[in-house]
């Protein structure tokens, strides 16, 4: 049966449209990819919050919003399928896996909310056993609670370290140290931006995750440079220079980040017009105010859309239910427009938040300083190979994945397109924007080829 709207994602961006469209009255098949819902910010926020209050509590209020929204969504009526993995989107169809069986939906439109992925830190050492993303070692803390070792250090930049180790401590670990790459001179440029971030929460949640982390003793090394992980066969230490000394700490944990990016991989292979932004550093897909991309039939919203966090993605999703609604013919503009004007309004308030932490925050080093540094860990491209092709006329990235294989992987280019993105760009003296990304072809991720070859159109 087709479905008035397919929402790729039950993070807070799917869950919120599926809630205004089901409001509105729209069939709504909602394919999420993990087991239940809630995204990467409300992983397990049912269960958790439901078994297991005292890890709830520890996980933070923010979090414990997830299951107020989570409830709402189960009680909107939109139809979930949870382990469902979307590997192909055509003209109002979209195929997942589902088990081993591959089928497809019908759609009316079609919302992508498949929100962020951390941006690639590629340092020295970083594809070393004992170095994870600050992502993962959340995963593990809402998954499974569980905790990482005393020696462990956090090192990158962004509020998720902070928010990650005032977790961990409350959990009852312990932490090393946190080694922070934001420039000195990055408060000063940043402080212009805080009066419009007053309003919104990020500052008294930031300085109360500070003071917490200071209670508990944590080393803080502010200012730092030339990251890299050491280990024979897994990481053993961190190295940095800090003040203009060399620093080493002795480790067997390195959690990496420097902020997060669109998930750009299913809207390029939607085809969809995406644009640079220099302010997060990133492309991300070219939508209007209501989350419709530059393709017919298709929107975006969350993170995917553009950073702004859990909460923006919740209103900017609940804004699209309601466009989705308005073009199915269900309400009419003024309608929309009158139920959309709180959200809006809650929604340019946390965007204009959001400069202060862009400013501050801003990756430090997105371009590898070695040659040897690894780059595409799926085919194990350096560097220094790829600055080689560009040298021999490799002048975009699919140029060069054809040259050496970077980004034809099992991540398909997740991990490394940006990198490689930035490498070009700085090698040929241009703007990321002038270079693009790697064209993205179905199977969006790997799926067996029996599934494909059994698939009947409308199987599912």
């Amino acid at each position: 049966m087709k479905q008035d709207l397919v929402i790729v994602g039950a993070g807070p961006a799917g869950m919120g449209a599926a809630i205004e469209a089901r409001r509105a009255g729209l069939s709504v098949l909602v394919l999420d990819e993990q087991s239940a819902p809630g995204g990467q910010i409300y992983r397990q926020v049912e269960r958790v919050t439901l078994t297991e209050t005292a890890r709830a509590d520890r996980l933070g209020p923010d979090y414990a919003h997830g299951a107020a929204l989570v409830r709402e969504f189960r009680d909107s009526g939109a139809e979930y399928l949870p382990g469902a993995m979307v590997w192909q989107i055509e003209a109002g169809k979209v195929w997942y896996l589902s088990g081993d069986r591959a089928a497809s939906a019908d759609a009316g439109q079609i919302l992508m909310a498949t929100g962020a992925i951390e941006r690639p830190m590629t340092r020295k050492g970083w594809t070393l056993p004992g170095v994870m993303s600050a992502g993962g070692v959340q995963i593990l803390l809402k998954s499974s609670g569980m905790i990482p070792g005393a020696d462990t250090v956090l090192a990158g930049s962004g509020p998720l370290l902070y928010l990650i180790a005032g977790q961990i401590l409350a959990a009852g670990g312990r932490l090393q140290a946190i080694v922070e790459t934001v420039p000195s001179s990055r408060y000063l440029a940043a402080a212009r931006h805080l009066p419009a971030a007053l309003g919104t929460g990020y500052l008294s949640k930031g300085l109360a995750m500070l003071m917490g982390l200071r209670r508990k003793g944590v080393q803080i090394y502010r200012g730092v440079s030339d990251l890299e992980v050491t280990g024979r066969d897994r990481a053993e230490a961190l190295h940095f220079r800090h003040k203009g000394q060399a620093v080493t700490l002795t480790t067997s944990l390195v959690v990496l980040h420097e902020g997060v990016i669109p998930n750009q991989q299913i809207t390029r292979l939607t085809e969809c017009a995406h644009d640079w932004n220099p302010a997060q550093d990133c492309f991300e897909p070219r939508t209007d105010d209501w989350g419709n991309a530059s393709v017919p039939g298709l929107m975006i919203a969350g993170d995917g859309a553009g950073i702004g966090g859990a909460w923006a993605a919740e209103a900017g999703g609940r804004l699209a239910g309601l466009e989705a609604a308005r073009a199915a013919g269900r309400i009419d503009t003024t309608t929309r427009d009158a139920q959309a004007a709180p959200l809006r309004a809650r929604l340019n308030a946390l965007i204009r938040g959001r400069g202060f932490l862009e400013v501050l925050y801003a990756p430090s080093a997105p371009v590898p300083k070695d040659d040897a540094t690894i780059v595409c860990r799926c085919e194990e491209i350096t560097a220094g190979q790829i600055r080689e092709a560009v040298a021999i006329g490799g002048l975009g990235p699919n140029q060069v994945k054809s040259y050496l294989r970077c980004g034809m992987g099992p991540c398909q280019g997740r991990m490394c397109g940006p990198v490689v993105t930035a490498i070009i760009a700085e090698e040929r003296g241009v703007s990321p924007d002038a270079i693009g990304y790697f064209r993205i072809r179905p199977p969006l991720k790997p799926i067996p080829l029996a599934a494909i070859a059994n698939a009947e159109p409308g199987d599912g």
